[in-house]
């Protein structure tokens, strides 16, 4: 459909994803890349499912475990999977992929383990372990992450938020993806010592051009990104 971005088939379009998959490998400043995959899923839904599917593939059997471009292959995976949920055939053989089989030539081959136990102490595992919380969270973006919250995401951390509240200083605020403006403006009324008000409280996003308050259920997220 006619917009800002471009597309063509969703056929070329995957083609050009998968190319820039394996571009990843040797990038040295992948967040814009990782960007630009997520910013074509999102405005390609159907194509969610193939990016899904073509990362499960490249982090299976690298040929080099935790070397360069398979954590940058783990770390869009996790960006993925705090901004979309595959289809559930996809979503049932991603878990799979995550707790997936040891080779037959290890010892104990047959015992279904997770990466956790087949690279023990790896960023591999972190990751795994990350992505399965995730997908238990992730409802669906309105916005893509922004720089900021791919470059934590790729460290497995939270993000800070600035509130500015009247009358007292600016709070920061640790968030996740999946946090709620419902969730900050509670914390803060905790903090603030405000929860015997009889007030109602609610976060503003304000710019030059506006000023409205956020909706309970707005990922904090996603509000970060639109500034950005």
């Amino acid at each position: 459909a006619p917009g800002p971005r471009s597309y063509t088939t969703l056929r070329d379009e995957a083609v050009k994803l998968f190319n820039s998959l394996q571009q990843l490998e040797s990038e040295r400043d992948p967040v814009p890349l990782m960007q630009g995959v997520l910013q074509t899923c999102l405005d390609l839904p159907p194509l969610v499912d193939e990016i899904y599917c073509q990362l499960v593939k490249q982090t299976t059997e690298p040929a080099a475990p935790g070397g360069q471009g398979d954590l940058h292959y783990w770390q869009l995976l996790t960006c993925m999977s705090c901004t979309f949920l595959p289809s559930p055939p996809v979503l049932r053989f991603l878990r799979f992929h995550l707790d997936r089989r040891v080779p037959a030539e290890l010892p104990g081959a047959g015992a279904s383990i997770g990466t956790e136990s087949r690279f023990p102490a790896s960023e591999m595992a972190e990751y795994a372990c990350f992505i399965r919380e995730a997908l238990g969270k992730t409802k669906g973006r309105e916005c893509v992450p922004s720089l900021e919250e791919i470059l934590v995401l790729m460290r497995r951390q939270e993000m800070i938020c600035t509130v500015h509240c009247p009358g007292a200083p600016a709070c920061s605020v640790a968030i996740s993806s999946h946090t709620t403006a419902e969730e900050v403006a509670r914390e803060l009324v905790s903090r603030l010592g405000l929860s015997q008000s009889p007030n109602l409280f609610a976060l503003y996003e304000q710019s030059r051009r506006r000023e409205q308050p956020v909706a309970s259920a707005t990922l904090l997220a996603d509000v970060l990104t639109r500034f950005e």
